[in-house]
């Protein structure tokens, strides 16, 4: 049974921002005839927007609480993203905000809560996602074509708009981070950036940030605004072939695949260069398709492929890249600190307990709780408002979302990445090698495991290393997972097989597909449980 749509001709869209690139979100939406009104602190910039385009002028308040309008567009500034998403969904609209989502991650993460919590679309404006070429490129690596990806680096570089309240790694980078963290699939274990401020004390005009990610790829981002020349280039690294995607170039050589080779049979490396393939492209404007994407997601009810948990991810690799940009180093060589060295006073003030080991460089959010004879290994993340229970070993390199709780006895090994909201059961098992031996070192084949978005692991449940367990998936007690798990499934046994689908609350849901709970609707299409009501 098909769900209950819209028509997207019958949305109301209204945008708040009119400037450099507000108006080109205005003049798409009105050419794809949902704009009813528009809003800017500028009342002439408003004005002239809404007279061109025969819409009317509000102010913002007059926006969100419209009754014709359904949807709202941020294109304000960044500042002012994360209040005015909030406000738009508080009135009960889909919200649709440009990157990034927020300046800080607690921000956006309050955003993305709110969004979960009225159901309603939360759409991050990465425009390169949509762009044909990056969709070819991504298909690309879907089909194996590059091989293993190794190393990937984009190119952001332009002279001119030059900002006062971000610098050059919010204003450009997050295009290309969400681009690279879509190919590659996983987040970074490490992230490390550099910046120099010419025109404005304490506001990069170039930053050079470095990810490695659990799978061993690295990837760099060079942004500027201080370049001779406009720059858009990402190039992408595997061990069967190579492509560029050059945004600059006209579409006929946008996305070029590179074949090359190196033998390594001979006493002395030789490279085998073959020529360029283009690769053939539809030609798309990427706005157009992003903001048809946006009102398509609303009248079905799907996840917009970059939704709010994407661009938290985005965010969480520009905090840390900013935190890095602003570490000063110490000139004067550091004295050796043991491992699990620390201010017993200060830990128990911050919520861990005096027998909790922490290493050096463990970040810990706000309002997490760590308890008795846990070990956070060094480069571990743990978000804000956790519970790590007594017995828990997290690290090296792992990264735990907000919102999460770790039961007692459970061990994230290096590889395991899990995101906001997680619950892991008491004594559940993560593996990170498929074929461990006692005897053999396998450290540089650990393989990934991604638990995604408000998951359950149950206790004693065991996850086999390099698979996915989807959102908010439910894997009973004592299960062992040798495969992906869909989002929303429930999969019990050894091996563990599908047995029904769980709500975003955790409920098993009926052959109707109604949570008991909160009495959100669902249906399955292509094998992909979805939300089909305005929850």
């Amino acid at each position: 049974m098909e769900p209950e749509g819209r028509r997207t001709g019958d949305i109301g869209v209204g945008v708040i921002g009119c400037g450099m690139w507000g108006r080109n979100l205005v003049r798409t939406f009105a050419g794809l005839g949902n704009l009813r009104a528009v809003a800017d602190t500028d009342a002439v910039v408003a004005g002239a927007s809404a007279t061109e385009h025969g819409v009317e002028s509000r102010t913002v308040d007059e926006l969100v609480a419209a009754d014709d309008i359904d949807a709202v567009v941020i294109a304000a500034p960044a500042r002012h993203h994360a209040q005015l998403a909030l406000a738009a969904l508080d009135h009960g609209k889909d919200t649709y905000v440009e990157k990034p989502l927020a300046l800080t991650l607690s921000d956006a993460e309050q955003v993305v809560a709110r969004a979960a919590e009225v159901g309603r679309v939360l759409m991050v404006g990465h425009l390169l996602q949509y762009h044909p070429a990056f969709g070819a490129l991504r298909d690309l690596v879907d089909r194996g074509e590059l091989g293993a990806l190794r190393y990937l680096y984009s190119n952001r570089l332009n002279l001119g708009r030059v900002r006062r309240e971000e610098n050059s790694l919010w204003s450009f980078a997050p295009h290309d981070i969400s681009m690279i963290l879509a190919l590659v699939g996983d987040e970074p274990v490490d992230v490390w950036a550099q910046g120099s401020a010419f025109l404005n004390p304490g506001i990069a005009d170039a930053t050079v940030t470095h990810l490695r990610f659990p799978g061993g790829q690295q990837a760099h981002v060079f942004v500027s605004w201080l370049h001779p020349f406009k720059e858009q280039r990402l190039v992408v690294v595997g061990d069967k072939a190579m492509a560029v995607f050059d945004d600059a170039r006209g579409w006929a050589d946008k996305l070029v695949l590179y074949r090359h080779t190196v033998d390594l049979s001979g006493p002395v490396p030789t490279a085998d260069r073959a020529d360029a393939v283009a690769v053939a492209l539809v030609e798309e404007e990427p706005l157009r398709t992003e903001c048809g994407h946006f009102l398509d997601c609303i009248a079905t009810g799907h996840a917009p492929r970059t939704d709010g948990a994407e661009g938290v991810r985005v965010l969480r690799v520009l905090a840390r890249a900013e935190q890095a940009l602003h570490a000063e180093p110490d000139p004067r060589p550091a004295p050796p600190e043991p491992a699990g060295h620390r201010d017993a006073q200060r830990d128990e003030r911050e919520g861990v307990h005096p027998t909790a080991v922490i290493d050096d460089r463990v970040e810990i959010g706000k309002g997490t709780r760590i308890w008795h004879f846990s070990h956070l290994l060094s480069g571990t993340r743990v978000g804000e408002g956790c519970t790590i229970g007594q017995n828990v070993v997290i690290g090296p390199n792992v990264s735990v979302g907000a919102r999460c709780r770790v039961q007692n006895n459970v061990s994230l090994y290096e590889g395991v990445t899990v995101e906001e909201g997680v619950f892991c059961g008491p004594s559940a098992v993560f593996t990170n090698v498929s074929n461990p031996r006692a005897e053999v070192t396998r450290k540089d084949e650990f393989r990934a495991t991604v638990v995604r978005r408000g998951a359950t692991i149950g206790a004693n449940a065991t996850i086999v290393c390099g698979h996915e367990i989807g959102e908010y998936a439910f894997v009973g007690a004592g299960a062992v997972v040798t495969g992906d798990v869909a989002a929303h499934a429930l999969v019990v046994g050894n091996p563990a097989r599908a047995v029904g689908w769980m709500s975003h609350e955790g409920e098993h849901l009926g052959p109707d597909l109604v949570c008991p709970r909160s009495r959100r609707r669902y249906h399955v299409v292509d094998g992909v449980l979805r939300s089909i009501d305005d929850r």
